[in-house]
């Protein structure tokens, strides 16, 4: 029977070899990374896997390490491009969440913006009309109470970088998803905070 100890010495490891795909292969889903962990470990993919949360926190220590001067810059470009692309928006009260708001992104990262509008077509035309290729799909997203919904998604490239948008219904400006990292509500930013944030950077 394996002690507390060494448990949460395999829990690290897998966390580690999880964040690792993560910041090399471009692996986005946490289930998968933690899969190829295992696989990589030859461990058990169904006992003491670490949380959402322990992997992100493996991440951050990954990539100062090992990429410590090159993810500073490639978090400037992505926060750039989202200040470029949240004034594109503007009109439809566009938030940036995920990776490039917390400052996890890699080269593999995407800007992920939260748009608002009354219709979803009002996003699909206000890109044709701007003459913006883009592929449109579905997304599910989760509230507290185990309360979830499938909402339109679009994604685009930027200058090479990719543009994820999740697009959310007008009354939902204040009432944000859970967080597929430690399932609290996701933080989001206004225009204001991210050309901050770009500043800072």
């Amino acid at each position: 029977m394996p002690t507390t100890k060494q448990q949460d010495q395999q829990r690290l490891r897998i966390a580690m070899a999880a964040a690792r795909h993560m910041s090399e292969s471009g692996v986005s889903d946490f289930q998968l990374a933690k899969r190829k962990a295992c696989q990589q470990l030859a461990v058990s993919t169904t006992r003491n896997l670490p949380s959402n949360q322990e992997i992100k926190d493996a991440l951050r220590e990954y990539q100062s390490l090992f990429k410590a001067d090159i993810q500073v810059q490639q978090l400037k470009r992505l926060r750039a491009t989202a200040v470029e692309a949240m004034r594109f928006f503007q009109q439809f009260s566009p938030r940036l969440a995920g990776d490039v708001l917390a400052g996890y992104a890699n080269e593999h990262t995407s800007v992920e913006l939260h748009l608002f509008a009354e219709y979803p077509e009002q996003i699909s035309l206000f890109l044709m009309q701007e003459q913006i290729p883009y592929q449109e799909k579905q997304k599910r997203v989760s509230y507290g109470n185990e309360e979830y919904e499938f909402l339109p998604a679009f994604s685009f490239l930027a200058d090479d970088v990719g543009v994820d948008i999740l697009v959310f219904p007008t009354t939902a400006l204040r009432r944000a998803p859970n967080s597929p990292v430690d399932g609290k509500p996701m933080q989001r930013a206004d225009l204001k905070a991210v050309e901050r944030l770009a500043t800072e950077a």
